[in-house]
């Protein structure tokens, strides 16, 4: 082949590659941005779900919130209305400093001197504790969704020598006073055991100084509390 006629052809050849070359990329470039568009498509389209499942969600989230606070509200109302009977049923002993009602938000307590329903140093319940115990049981069996937590408190003067084979120390005492009261609660008035707790506190839990005899009297007593279900169950 002549070299004019072979430089022409190398030349036709390259140029005839290059322009392979040429329009294969711009194929190569084209179907990556198809592949990036319909990528970007496809996300949105996810984004678009994801957004109306969140909007879902939250629409969910504040229907129970809202569903919560009215439970809530109803709870504390019935609370209120038990606290409101106890305070009108139990007025003249309030009146007389026997008996101590109080209330905060989702909780109840009713406090009585130990000398209302025991006889001194004794756990056994006393006739007029009996009546005194019987009305506030009345009222706390009508109330619904509560634990009815019981505590028995004493004073820190140590157990005379005439009770100590019974009760050893306040402990025992505390502990069978409020087993008594639990025990009372089921058998005479028909509170469901289920909903019952005793517990026996000791001394160790004072709402005035054992120096003087008036606070001594104010720390030997009977608390019977009012409790919501999960607060009690967190306690087990």
């Amino acid at each position: 082949m002549k070299p004019l006629l072979l430089l022409t052809f190398l030349l036709s050849l390259g140029l005839a590659a290059s322009t392979y070359y040429f329009y294969s990329g711009k194929k190569a470039e084209g179907f990556r941005a198809d592949s990036l568009a319909a990528a970007a498509d496809s996300l949105g389209t996810e984004l678009g779900s994801l957004r109306i499942q969140n909007a879902g969600l939250a629409a969910a989230l504040d229907t129970q919130a809202t569903r919560l606070s009215r439970e809530k509200e109803a709870e504390i109302n019935r609370l209120k209305e038990t606290y409101d009977t106890l305070v009108e049923d139990m007025k003249g002993e309030i009146a007389e400093g026997q008996i101590k009602i109080t209330r905060l938000a989702d909780r109840l307590s009713v406090t009585m001197v130990d000398r209302i329903l025991f006889p001194s140093g004794e756990a056994e319940i006393s006739p007029q504790g009996v009546k005194v115990l019987g009305r506030v049981g009345q009222v706390l069996k009508k109330t619904e969704g509560k634990v009815i937590r019981v505590e028995g408190h004493t004073d820190n003067v140590a157990i005379s020598d005439r009770l100590r084979d019974k009760f050893p120390t306040n402990w025992e005492l505390s502990t069978t006073r409020a087993s008594n009261v639990v025990r009372f609660l089921q058998d005479k008035v028909g509170i469901d055991p289920v909903r019952l707790r005793a517990v026996g506190l000791s001394e160790y839990h004072p709402v005035a100084s054992n120096a003087t005899a008036r606070g001594r009297s104010q720390n030997r007593r009977i608390e019977i509390a009012l409790l919501p279900e999960t607060s009690a169950a967190g306690e087990e």
